[in-house]
């Protein structure tokens, strides 16, 4: 069942717009960095996904078809009919499967720290162990100790902070279906029918989602690029925000 509440939206510029999808225990708040660096050319939107961020009062979703309908739905009651897409981590599954239910409304696809495979092989620890720890230690460890997992400079990161109010924000029941929701999801199946020009971006140090899963996605998306920033774990957009802003920003606006 699909949640048709609204979510939270951030919508913040002008021009052709570029939804950006956060992922696991993540916030709309976490493209700060991104939203100051595109708004002058794009119209940017930032959802929060249900349960997340400033939607944590909306009934989240355990599905990751789910999560994608909520945006599309929200996308739709705002008129906005053709849109470049940007999927970071949990995100860049709902991406690959906004891809699969709307692929003529996306422009450019970006599938960023992310892979196919929900159940994520190679993790720095199984979901089932995730969901495990999230009952024992409760919503605020289980948050600071995997945003920890996200840069290589651990909580000492400049923009840490971001993650970890991020995941303050987040209720126990969406940190739950969201692990959930990414155990019981494949893309792998749907990579070959992904006709959009997709860019691949990866951490060469990141714990989540290992070389493996950005390559399958590379072989199996047609017409993909993958692009690879070094000394960065998960999340390359606060890590080497500079970096990753110009590369994007090359990538949507060359013909």
């Amino acid at each position: 069942m699909v949640n048709m509440q609204d979510i939270f939206v951030e919508d913040i510029g002008n021009g052709t717009p570029l939804v950006l999808v956060h992922g696991f225990l993540g916030s709309s708040d976490m493209w700060k960095l991104q939203i100051d660096s595109f708004k002058k050319d794009f119209r940017v939107i930032t959802p929060a996904l249900p349960g997340f961020g400033k939607s944590q009062k909306i009934k989240s979703c355990d599905s990751i078809e789910c999560m994608a309908k909520s945006i599309l739905n929200s996308l739709e009651k705002r008129g906005i009919k053709k849109f470049n897409l940007l999927g970071h981590s949990m995100g860049g599954m709902i991406v690959q499967e906004m891809a699969k239910l709307a692929g003529d409304k996306i422009l450019k696809l970006i599938c960023y720290g992310t892979g196919p495979r929900g159940n994520i092989p190679g993790r720095f620890e199984t979901i089932d162990e995730s969901r495990e720890k999230l009952k024992i230690n409760g919503l605020e460890t289980t948050a600071y100790r995997i945003a920890k997992t996200w840069f290589i400079e651990e909580d000492r990161s400049k923009y840490f902070y971001l993650c970890e109010e991020a995941g303050k924000q987040t209720s126990i029941e969406a940190t739950d279906n969201g692990l959930i929701a990414m155990k019981n999801w494949s893309g792998i199946e749907n990579l070959k029918n992904i006709k959009n020009e997709t860019l691949i971006i990866w951490g060469d140090h990141d714990k989540a989602y290992n070389y493996d899963q950005v390559e399958t996605l590379n072989k199996n998306i047609p017409n993909s690029d993958l692009k690879i920033i070094k000394g960065c774990s998960h999340n390359v957009h606060l890590e080497k925000p500079d970096e990753f802003n110009i590369m994007v920003g090359e990538f949507l606006k060359k013909n």
